[in-house]
């Protein structure tokens, strides 16, 4: 009997460390428009960089890809699991930023014929990152990661604001701002009040700060994306979801880590401390994947960010 146990423990282990069988999750928003969620852990040479949520609406003149993955690699999965919905091709990609996973398979779908649309912010960041993203591939993930794939870049861009048609389908491009990155856009669909966010939303896991990220921006993109009063949001990572689950993920968690690196500054406290902000009252936040491993680096570029006041 205890033999017999131990082995279904031992089972019920190896299922939950195990990895997914698939990379990407196709999860159906609405009519004709799908999220595909990736993990919501780290790139690695099994998800070929493919970890974050990229939208498929499907229109009467073929499929419009929202973010194209980290690499030609991911690229190529995004599109095997595309025609697992639809058999219409890929008529347009649109980069919401200059993250790797926003834009850097953007060489697989320009092989075959794709226009590829980001905003003005957007493609100027991607230009200075390119280099650095593409050796990271190789360098931290895992050798020849990087086959296929190259840095190319949008055929249009917009400034603030593009609306535009395709097939039957209405969808407006709007950039408030720098957030997590300085080209961080949304793309909302009126009609359907859907709305992708890229990098300013992120569910279900830790939205990282970088050092190039402007928090008091990004929360003023999240409040235009909640102005938009929209039933859907399909976030940069997790799945979509609504604008409660949105706010309580990024919205409050960046207004609450804010103002707790605030007080600590106040309070005297050191860069080299601030670590201890784990504790309450940002601890509540455990539930999110990533709290170990992000938190930290999130409060010591909040600091940076917020000593210059």
């Amino acid at each position: 009997m205890r033999i017999a146990f131990l082995i279904v423990f031992l089972f019920s282990l190896s299922n939950v460390w195990s990895r997914p069988s698939e990379r990407i999750e196709i999860q159906k928003v609405v009519n004709n428009i799908y999220a595909l969620v990736g993990q919501r852990g780290p790139m690695s040479k099994w998800n070929y960089g493919t970890n974050a949520t990229f939208g498929v609406v499907i229109t009467d003149a073929g499929v419009v890809l929202i973010d194209s993955g980290a690499s030609y690699l991911a690229a190529k999965e995004i599109h095997r699991k595309i025609k697992q919905i639809t058999d219409k091709p890929v008529v347009m990609v649109i980069n919401t930023g200059s993250e790797d996973l926003r834009w850097l398979g953007n060489s697989y779908f320009k092989s075959l014929g794709v226009k590829i649309i980001t905003g003005k912010v957007a493609l100027k960041d991607q230009r200075e990152r390119a280099g650095s993203l593409i050796n990271r591939l190789d360098e931290y993930i895992f050798p020849k990661f990087s086959v296929g794939t190259e840095d190319v870049y949008a055929d249009e861009i917009f400034e603030k604001e593009k609306m535009f048609i395709v097939g039957n389908t209405e969808f407006v491009l709007h950039y408030t701002g720098p957030a997590y990155l300085p080209g961080d856009f949304t793309v909302w669909m009126p009609k359907q009040k859907v709305v992708f966010s890229g990098d300013i939303i992120s569910t279900e896991r830790m939205l990282a700060v970088s050092r190039d990220s402007n928090t008091a921006s990004w929360l003023k993109s999240f409040e235009y994306i909640n102005s938009l009063k929209p039933e859907y949001v399909v976030p940069g990572h997790g799945h979509a979801t609504n604008m409660e689950k949105a706010r309580a993920d990024t919205y409050e968690f960046l207004s609450l880590l804010r103002s707790s690196v605030k007080a600590f500054i106040n309070k005297g406290g050191q860069i080299e401390d601030v670590s201890s902000l784990k504790e309450y009252p940002l601890s509540p936040y455990e539930r999110l994947i990533g709290y170990e491993m992000l938190l930290g680096r999130n409060a010591l570029h909040v600091y940076m960010e917020l000593e210059w006041d």
